[in-house]
């Protein structure tokens, strides 16, 4: 419907990754094998650590809400985007990608900020360890993941309120697999610099301050290992952040690389590819990874 001499839009179009039916088919087995393992991954991660009570401490209290988190990030993306690797017409009304895009924007945020949270709880365990039980008290973890969901709830709601109150001109296509703020703001009619600045901003200030936060704690820790004199005492303060480096690296290197850089350098195929690892693949290898240390502790006990 036309206002003037813009468009009311409705909905809009997600183009996707290809019009090849084959190769369409092909992602839709991928991505739905790859969902099922983050289901099934971080389902069990949850479950794990709410029933063995050796588990009931800070750092696996935080793991469960980052599985958690990766399980609703991906639930916000990957169904969609299998709907519409299977339909020829791949549309998502106006208000289902306002609503896709909060809850993607919140649950990213919740995630950079609970990794932050669990880089300081390796540093109090590995640096403080005497004072580790006053310091990450139960009241402190549970305000820690409350902050990290009221900030991502704020983030989500400023940028979805911002974005799509903005008129749109007679395109609707978004060249991608869901809804992204930088691409809907091309297509809106009117200036959109305060979007952009916005997002920079608000994006620069969650992730790096998170990341701030990540440096700072493992240079004490790496400073802290280095002082250990026995071998088998810096493997094991070692191990019990590698898991934790590993997810911190995947998710921080894709984030930054789509977020903190002009908008006019936006590469559709680059973009498109680092989506898919932060919103499909790194939400089912977290679980895998912090499985995997868990086995590494247990095998040096």
């Amino acid at each position: 419907m036309a206002v003037g001499n813009h468009t009311t839009v409705t909905e809009f179009i997600l183009l996707g990754f290809t019009d090849d039916p084959l190769i369409q088919l092909i992602l839709f087995v991928v991505f739905l094998g790859i969902y099922i393992i983050t289901l099934l991954g971080n389902l069990g991660m949850i479950s794990l650590i709410h029933l063995n009570p050796r588990l009931h401490n800070p750092m696996y209290f935080f793991l469960s809400n980052l599985s958690f988190s990766d399980l609703c990030y991906s639930t916000v993306v990957v169904p969609k985007t299998l709907a519409n690797l299977l339909d020829e017409r791949k549309a998502i009304s106006f208000t289902g990608c306002a609503i896709q895009f909060y809850f993607y924007a919140v649950f990213a945020t919740v995630e950079c900020l609970l990794l932050a949270a669990m880089a300081y709880d390796r540093y109090v365990a590995i640096c403080n360890p005497l004072l580790y039980p006053v310091i990450m008290s139960r009241k402190v973890c549970i305000w820690l993941v409350v902050a990290s969901y009221l900030v991502g709830c704020a983030n989500g709601l400023i940028h979805t309120n911002t974005t799509f109150r903005l008129p749109f001109c007679t395109s609707n296509v978004i060249d991608h697999f869901f809804c992204d703020v930088p691409l809907i703001l091309k297509l809106s009619c009117s200036d959109t610099l305060v979007n952009h600045v916005l997002l920079f901003v608000i994006s620069s200030l969650i992730g790096l301050c998170s990341f701030i936060t990540i440096f700072v704690s493992y240079m004490y820790i790496l400073i802290n290992i280095l002082r250990i004199h026995s071998t088998e005492g810096r493997r094991k303060a070692f191990s019990t952040c590698a898991s934790h480096l590993m997810a911190v690296t995947l998710f921080y290197t894709t984030i930054l690389f789509i977020y903190l850089k002009p908008s006019s350098s936006y590469s559709e195929g680059q973009d498109q590819v680092a989506a898919v690892f932060y919103t499909v693949v790194i939400p089912m290898m977290n679980p895998l990874i912090y499985m995997m240390e868990r086995k590494m502790l247990a095998i040096g006990t």
